[in-house]
């Protein structure tokens, strides 16, 4: 059963009408943000139930859950060719850390994206920690998981999509290349970032001008800078 801990990510569930099968709320916790989600749950026609917080710290296998913890079925994954229909992807050739895959999740939506690829192996899966990291955003916004980052980029070429990889050794600036649409931006792990085959099947590798003596940024970071630069182009 998944577990969905916090305040917000249990609400903006429960407004995506996530199927959840339970409300667990520690006794003893209040205020204004607790009974938005209690409401929010009973409008939903969810049942809410009051338990010792020692109870939801296990479930949610820590006390940061701001006392409200969302039992229901696992986050589901969807096929490539569902979101493969024009607009931004995002795609992520081995990030391992949970709380950046949670922070690239939130960007991608912020910025309009139409989703988030992730691999089957050596990758960061769909977690309450990614969950709580994305706050809310994993909700709205679809995610593919493929078992070949290659094979996938191959199939989005076949649909008319130019490649754009973020690379630090890439011979364009991000703010001077001209995207084309539809785009997918293509990130690489952390400290290891693209893979070799990876970066051969990118159209564009572009790059984010770095000052001081630091080659390269966190990935969920240099995604953002990348993403909404997309999202200005766009919307200029």
């Amino acid at each position: 059963m998944a577990v969905v801990s916090g305040i917000h990510p249990v609400s903006e569930a429960l407004r995506a009408k996530r199927p959840l099968e339970r409300i667990l709320v520690a006794q003893g916790a209040g205020g204004p943000r607790v009974q938005a989600v209690i409401d929010l749950a009973r409008e939903a026609g969810v049942p809410v139930r009051f338990e010792p917080r020692a109870s939801l710290d296990r479930l949610a296998g820590t006390a940061a859950h701001q006392g409200v913890i969302g039992l229901g079925a696992a986050q589901k994954y969807v096929e490539l060719a569902s979101v493969a229909a024009g607009g931004l992807l995002v795609v992520l050739d081995g990030v391992e850390d949970p709380h950046n895959l949670g922070a690239i999740v939130r960007s991608a939506h912020a910025a309009g994206a139409a989703g988030v690829v992730i691999p089957e192996r050596r990758a960061a899966s769909l977690t309450d920690v990614v969950a709580k990291a994305a706050a809310g955003a994993l909700e709205h916004l679809p995610v593919v998981r493929v078992t070949n980052i290659n094979r996938a980029l191959e199939d989005l070429k076949q649909q008319k999509y130019w490649i754009y990889g973020l690379d630090e050794r890439g011979a364009e600036d991000y703010d001077r290349v001209d995207y084309s649409e539809p785009a997918a931006i293509v990130l690489g792990g952390e400290g290891k970032g693209l893979h070799e085959q990876v970066r051969r099947h990118c159209d564009v590798l572009v790059r984010i001008p770095m000052s001081g003596k630091i080659a390269s940024l966190n990935v969920s970071v240099a995604a953002g800078i990348v993403l909404f630069e997309w999202r200005r182009r766009r919307h200029n």
